[in-house]
């Protein structure tokens, strides 16, 4: 008997191993929390470059675009996900206020932080896929979400799901700790390419 090593079984678990790998490699470097961006722009480097006809290696290339991409990918960081942050804490703040003042300014919070959270995102996916200044993917980053608004929706939505699913089946934060960041960011690379094709020119 013979084990083809090229065989689509062989290639399939070999992939599902490497998504295992980035995730892990992803949430243990989000731990101290301030490599948070650098950490999500490797992620997005590697699941962009596999995106592209499953090229690259994307556990061997990950920890050199988290090198790479440190000094920006954390400056972006601070600008972006600190203030989605904090608007999430005022969102849970005024919605714990039962008046209509404190509903309207729930969801205006709410709005925002999402703008934001999706800047952020846009922001790292741009670090992964271009070489540009941290002031020019700043405004990229600000301006896309509204470019984008069906994209954007996709982007926000894969994150999103899988938060709610995880609060509310607690047993899929198993799923989410295995393969639900890399298998997010791969299918998160496909919105991102579309929207950079769009707009690369």
């Amino acid at each position: 008997m013979r084990i083809d090593p090229e065989s689509r079984a062989l290639n399939g678990f070999s992939t599902f191993l490497t998504f295992v790998g980035l995730n892990l490699l992803f949430a243990l470097l989000c731990l101290p929390i301030l490599t948070i961006g650098a950490a999500t722009s490797a992620l997005y480097e590697v699941t962009l470059r596999y995106s592209e006809d499953e090229s690259g290696r994307p556990l061997k290339d990950f920890f050199p675009a988290f090198r790479a991409n440190f000094g920006r990918a954390t400056a972006l960081m601070l600008a972006l996900l600190l203030p989605a942050a904090l608007l999430g804490f005022s969102t849970v703040f005024w919605f714990a206020m039962p008046t209509v003042l404190g509903g309207v300014a729930g969801v205006v919070a709410l709005l925002g932080g999402a703008y934001f959270f999706a800047a952020f995102l846009y922001a790292m996916a741009q670090v992964a896929y271009f070489r540009n200044s941290v002031r020019q993917t700043l405004r990229n980053a600000l301006l896309l979400p509204a470019a984008e608004p069906v994209r954007t929706l996709g982007v926000l939505l894969i994150p999103v799901t899988l938060v709610a699913l995880t609060i509310l089946f607690p047993v899929f934060g198993i799923i989410v700790l295995t393969v639900g960041f890399s298998v997010g960011a791969y299918a998160t690379a496909f919105l991102f390419r579309s929207v950079f094709a769009r707009h690369e020119a």
